[in-house]
């Protein structure tokens, strides 16, 4: 490829294609910038604006704040004896099991965790103990299959697993597994508990104290309405030492942060979004009533939502016997459904499903979740 201008010309500035759409995907809804978000994300978007305040320790600058809210917010937030911010809740969990664990060391997870803490676990090269769910339509975590699993592992190799991990909600189902019983079962047999909180922290009330557990990973991109990739990282009691250990060349850089982790427009536009992160976590009963309201709707419509019930997060997986049979007749095929929702301004649901998908509530606000049920009443009705 010639850089040559002609050449040059699909590149520079790019309008987002769903901008300004009525968003319902899973991955998006919590990690929408608020207005102060938005302002931080061009006045810190400069490469070095963060770092040029920075006198070696990213966690210690004092203005703007980030000493402040690492140090001080954002443990009290999460629940934890201390946090940092990280490039992401993948990195947050290898972070944990590379400190905690040894190379072919187990660790135990459930069934329904997300593929990065597997592939985490693969890059600490470690072996992976899972949790199996119930079947269709619950998919539930029983808390006692982490006493299986860790016995299992102590028949297996001869000593106890080196940590436990728990998906906290799973991101297909949306489903809260019973943390706290978990923490204390794993407990029992002295083995650390990691809750993977991408789908929560920033959503929902989560103190990872209350709940018993000894590591936290959140997502900010996801749910902590901040320019990504970015996560957090929280650590209870003398893990602490272990994980945010220093060099002993660069004797201010912790190692399994690199030294420095989330910088510029990525940790500025989270400081941005916190108070308002803090105080949506209040309205979490709301959110969750939306969440069952819509859930309502559709399964009026013929839709079914698989995992808990009543449901206890806005992420929901619907199975739709009714849309899928409608594809397999009309013109459009499987792809009738994505542009319908499109031509009303609906973007969330991947082009392509129909039997099978998954969708968020949060922040939609009940007047266009109302909308957007209507939506799909008026759909099924004009190819039925």
């Amino acid at each position: 490829m010639t850089l040559d201008d002609a050449s040059l010309e699909k590149f520079g500035f790019i309008e987002r294609p769903a901008k300004g759409l009525i968003n319902i995907d899973p991955l998006q809804t919590g990690g929408i910038l608020t207005e102060d978000a938005r302002r931080a994300l061009v006045e810190w978007g400069d490469g070095y604006s963060v770092c040029d305040n920075c006198g070696g320790v990213l966690d210690l600058i004092k203005k703007p704040p980030v000493q402040d809210f690492v140090h001080g917010a954002l443990p009290e937030f999460l629940g934890v004896d201390e946090a940092r911010v990280t490039h992401g809740a993948r990195e947050s969990k290898f972070a944990v099991m590379h400190s905690v664990a040894q190379e072919g060391d187990t660790i135990v997870m459930d069934g329904l965790a997300h593929y990065s803490s597997v592939v985490a676990a693969q890059r600490a090269r470690l072996e992976i103990k899972k949790v199996p769910s119930t079947e269709r339509p619950d998919y539930y975590i029983d808390p006692e299959g982490y006493g299986t699993a860790i016995e299992e592992t102590i028949s297996e190799t001869g000593k106890a697993p080196a940590l436990a991990l728990l998906t906290y909600p799973d991101g297909n189902y949306g489903n809260l597994a019973d943390a706290k019983k978990i923490a204390s079962i794993c407990h029992e047999y002295d083995v650390p508990i990691l809750l993977n909180c991408a789908y929560s922290v920033g959503r929902m009330p989560v103190n990872a104290k209350e709940l018993g557990v000894d590591f936290i990973a959140g997502s900010g991109h996801k749910s902590m309405a901040s320019c990504g990739p970015i996560g957090v990282l929280g650590v209870n009691g003398d893990y602490a030492e272990e994980v945010f250990r220093k060099s002993p060349t660069n004797k201010n850089k912790e190692i399994e942060l690199l030294g420095c982790t989330a910088r510029s427009a990525t940790i500025m536009t989270m400081i941005g979004s916190f108070p308002e992160v803090v105080r949506r976590t209040r309205n979490w009963d709301n959110e969750v009533a939306d969440a069952r309201w819509f859930s309502g709707k559709l399964e009026d419509l013929g839709l079914i939502q698989m995992g808990e019930r009543p449901h206890n997060h806005d992420l929901m997986f619907f199975e739709a016997p009714n849309l899928y049979e409608i594809s397999t007749k009309v013109k459009k095929g499987r792809y009738f459904l994505y542009k319908e929702l499109k031509a009303r301004n609906i973007h969330g649901i991947k082009a392509g499903l129909t039997k099978y998908f998954k969708l968020s509530t949060f922040g939609v606000g009940r007047e266009n979740l109302s909308f957007i049920a209507d939506s799909f009443d008026e759909i099924i009705q004009k190819y039925e």
